[in-house]
């Protein structure tokens, strides 16, 4: 891994999600503007992005590899792989940034399957241009408001934009680049955070499961994000723990058992030591805005 490669969630922001969604909306001018309208290469550790760029133009780097788009393009990145653009100043579209899990849902749901999301591809988009444009900003209007069942309608707008990336991968699909080593393996790490993250598994558990040693799967971990494999399971925790707490009327009892918590207090102390608060603290917090 190039080791000066720096790990965001959100561009120039600290690694904490910043929405208990588990999407995240936004024009490109909004984050390009406060850094020059350029954003230098950086990855994404379990966060793949949708870049629609509907005009203007933009130098688009991706692992290394560099192209100038003039026309309506659609760019898909997906988890680990290092990107950066440069915009010009009159660009117009939106940014979507989305939690690898929800992806993967997506994935099964519209019958696509996972696969055709492992690879980042970017298409001009035609004759769809201003289809995907109202969609998007239909997405971006949702994500900003505070009406009942917004995370349906969040997840309902952002579908047929991942049908059309699923489409054009499978009508477009070549060889994939020979991935560099670990990339694999944080995949496949990620993939069973996703399904194994409530059972909270052992370190060594998930290490066996994968084919290597604890030790191997640490050093990747941190070569790829800058945290171990521990945090990493957390995070995933924290980020399932915020969304019941918000979307649903489980008690805290409930959730902290529904996330494999032998006890609420120690629920209770796992969620204020990652966030500053106690559970009913940070439901209440959400209830107030």
């Amino acid at each position: 891994m190039r080791p000066d490669v720096p790990v965001f969630t959100l561009y120039g922001d600290d690694l904490a999600w910043p929405t208990q969604d588990l999407l995240h909306c936004e024009t490109i001018p909004k984050r390009s503007s406060l850094h020059h309208w350029e954003i230098t290469p950086h990855r994404h550790v379990d966060l793949a992005q949708v870049l629609y760029i509907y005009q203007g133009h933009a130098q688009i780097e991706i692992e290394g590899q560099v192209r100038v788009v003039n026309d309506a393009t659609l760019q898909f990145i997906p988890p680990l792989c290092v990107h950066g653009f440069r915009f010009s100043e009159n660009v117009d579209g939106y940014v979507v940034t989305m939690a690898a899990p929800l992806v993967a849902r997506l994935g099964v749901i519209t019958g696509l399957g996972s696969s055709v999301f492992e690879n980042p591809g970017d298409w001009s988009v035609g004759n769809d241009k201003n289809h995907l444009y109202a969609q998007l900003s239909a997405l971006s209007k949702e994500y900003h408001s505070s009406q009942p069942g917004r995370d349906v309608m969040l997840q309902s707008f952002i579908q047929p934009v991942l049908v059309w990336i699923g489409r054009q991968t499978i009508q477009h699909r070549s060889k994939s680049a020979p991935s560099r080593p670990g990339h694999e393996l944080m995949r496949r790490f990620q993939r069973l955070l996703d399904t194994e993250f409530k059972l909270q598994p052992k370190l060594e558990s998930l290490a066996h499961r994968l084919g290597v040693s604890a030790r191997t799967l640490n050093a990747t971990c941190r070569d790829w994000t800058g945290e171990s494999a521990l945090p990493l399971l957390h995070q995933r925790l924290l980020l399932e723990a915020k969304r019941q707490l918000i979307y649903t009327t489980m008690s805290v009892a409930q959730i902290s058992d529904a996330l494999g918590f032998a006890e609420p207090t120690y629920f209770a102390r796992f969620f204020r030591r990652l966030t500053g608060k106690s559970p009913r603290e940070f439901r209440a917090g959400e209830e107030r805005l």
